[in-house]
């Protein structure tokens, strides 16, 4: 049973299929067909980036994924993301693989067509409303019909596993509490981070279609975090500013289209000289937020956490479908060791901690260097933090700092490999060669 039918729900459910009989999806705006906007994913509208770990693994649990994702509409840019930090290009480092670029709600439909072609994989239209749990493991779940979503008609299925994908607004703590088991600890780190999206028509003679990110540092521009831009499926670009606090780009085109005209590399200037498609699309992340199952001594059996139920992560990182991937990457290794389903999933969240740890360190790291977030810092942090403005001002001209630290950045190695004698002996060697570098983030 997987409660919850966006991408980590998804994915959850393609794991399980091999190991369940009968897999049920509950969700409660499950759209079978086409890729519109769901209510479920407010932030649906705005820029996603299918990092590499996030394709590698779709390819494993979806044989053809990419080629049917591009005779989808989705585009396949060789050499990857143009990236800038203030206003500099960085190095030119290829990508490991070729980036598939496309919108959140394409992808989605894509890995939902997919699993939904299991036969062994149905769905549900409903709020999954609490779990049952007998003799210490889950034996229930029950839920309310879309049909009929009045008090007192809320429908129970039997589950002897049970899959929390239900997003941040997840209440499995709550309910777990209630019933006297454990609930999770929960870390949140405030980081008002406002985006505001458009689209743009794009013409097929463009000679590039490569994404393109630009991040200013708060030094630089105290207003706005950055921008970003991809080409997408429908001959569009979709184009995303961000700003942190009471900085809120907003709903303006005029005004949009000036900030990307005067603070940003001049490929931005040249989108915006396109018509624009609708109107600007603005969301508000107002936290990250990270519950820590791996901690939790009396839990029920049977019963898993994955994607944003687990960590949600500021989504400039663009972590959010690679570590639902991952954590499905995770459930899998877990079911295939055989493990004793009478006892609570401790070797799961062990299993998935790496994942969390090595994403959240990503971005909170980022984040506590931002002068309107006050914490909770790690031990350790001021050094780390230099350490890692070292590791970003080497990044924009040194090949290999550069590689090493995509790759992080693309969920394809843990964060401290950042940390091996060699990367770090280099950056601190190329900003002492180049003075001014490493001064500050």
């Amino acid at each position: 049973m997987v409660g919850g039918g966006s991408i980590a729900g998804l994915m959850a459910a393609r794991v399980l299929a091999d190991h369940a009989e009968q897999v049920v999806v509950i969700e409660r705006d499950m759209a079978e067909t086409g890729a519109g906007l769901r209510p479920g994913v407010p932030h649906g509208a705005q820029l996603h980036v299918l990092l590499p770990a996030a394709r590698r693994q779709f390819d494993r649990w979806f044989p053809g994924f990419s080629e049917q994702a591009l005779a989808a509409g989705m585009l396949m840019i060789p050499g990857g993301t143009r990236r800038y930090v203030n206003g500099e290009r960085k190095v030119a480092v290829p990508d490991e693989i070729d980036q598939l670029t496309g919108s959140r709600p394409l992808i989605e439909s894509l890995v939902r067509r997919r699993t939904l072609e299991l036969p062994n994989v149905t769905t549900i239209s409903g709020r999954v409303m609490g779990i049952g749990v007998d003799a210490g493991r889950v034996s229930g779940v029950r839920y309310a019909p879309v049909e009929a979503p009045l008090a007192g008609l809320d429908s129970v299925i039997r589950a002897d596993f049970f899959v929390d994908a239900m997003g941040r607004s997840s209440r499995l703590g709550t309910w777990l509490g209630e019933d006297g088991w454990d609930r999770p600890a929960a870390r949140r780190m405030t980081i008002d981070l406002n985006y505001a999206t458009a689209f743009f028509r794009r013409e097929d003679k463009e000679p590039d279609a490569s994404p393109v990110v630009d991040v200013l540092t708060q030094d630089r521009s105290p207003d706005i975090a950055g921008a970003a831009f991809s080409a997408i499926e429908d001959a569009r670009w979709i184009v995303t500013i961000g700003g942190y606090g009471d900085h809120r780009p907003g709903q303006n085109p005029e005004d949009f289209a000036r900030r990307l005209r005067t603070k940003f590399p001049p490929e931005f200037g040249r989108v915006t000289r396109s018509e624009m498609l609708g109107r600007i699309q603005t969301y508000r992340h107002g936290y990250s937020l990270r519950r820590d199952y791996h901690r939790v001594r009396r839990f029920p059996a049977g019963v898993v956490a994955v994607g944003d139920a687990v960590a949600t992560f500021n989504p400039i990182y663009g972590q959010g479908m690679s570590s639902a991937a991952l954590h499905a990457a995770c459930l899998s290794l877990y079911l295939r060791s055989d493990p004793d389903t009478s006892r609570p999933a401790a070797g799961f969240f062990d299993l998935q901690k790496v994942v969390v740890d090595a994403a959240w360190s990503v971005s909170t790291s980022a984040d506590l260097a931002l002068p309107h977030v006050h914490g909770p810092y790690p031990p350790g942090w001021r050094l780390s933090n230099w350490y890692n403005g070292q590791i970003l001002a080497a990044s924009v001209v040194d090949v290999s700092v550069a590689r090493r630290f995509n790759e992080v950045t693309n969920m394809l190695r843990h964060p401290l490999s950042l940390c091996a004698p060699g990367i770090g002996l280099r950056a601190l060697n190329v900003n002492h060669l180049n003075p001014g570098r490493g001064e500050g983030r």
